[in-house]
């Protein structure tokens, strides 16, 4: 069982209330489907954040903050989207999740600064930091073919 950004999977759980529409990602989904249960979720929506809604990134002086372009802090629904990912991997025995590079939730090895400026910096967003904490591997979506060919 793979947990996977429901995003990547066509669902429309964005902040901008689109998908994530990767032609490069999606021509490997049939084979995902077809090697893997597919586990998807959204974090953020999970979390309690609407359909679509404000961008937010993670405030780089704590890197725990999580701020969005209006000012309002929504940390609390992040974590709390986090959690339910985590207890989902666990009910379904995840041992890797395929996330959504960049993502304030889902970003592994590099996540957007904070200033909304597009720059990105080392980090990982909430729910990666969370999955990886308990035992769970972290690709993006640029890594799919890692994991098709295990």
């Amino acid at each position: 069982n793979i947990l996977i950004s429901a995003c990547l999977m066509g669902v429309r759980c964005r902040y901008d209330g689109k998908c994530q529409h990767i032609r490069e990602f999606e021509r490997h989904i049939p084979v995902l489907m077809e090697r893997f249960n597919l586990i998807p979720v959204c974090p953020e929506v999970c979390g309690g954040l609407p359909v679509p809604r404000v961008p937010s990134e993670i405030r780089q002086e704590d890197g725990t903050a999580v701020i969005a372009a209006d000012g309002t802090d929504v940390t609390d629904a992040f974590s709390r989207g986090a959690k339910k990912a985590l207890m989902l991997a666990q009910q379904y025995g995840c041992r890797t999740a395929l996330l959504k590079k960049r993502s304030p939730s889902c970003g592994s090895g590099q996540i957007y600064d904070g200033t909304f400026s597009g720059k990105l910096v080392p980090g990982d967003g909430i729910t990666a930091a969370l999955l990886k904490k308990h035992g769970i591997e972290v690709l993006g979506e640029d890594e799919v073919l890692k994991l098709i060919q295990r």
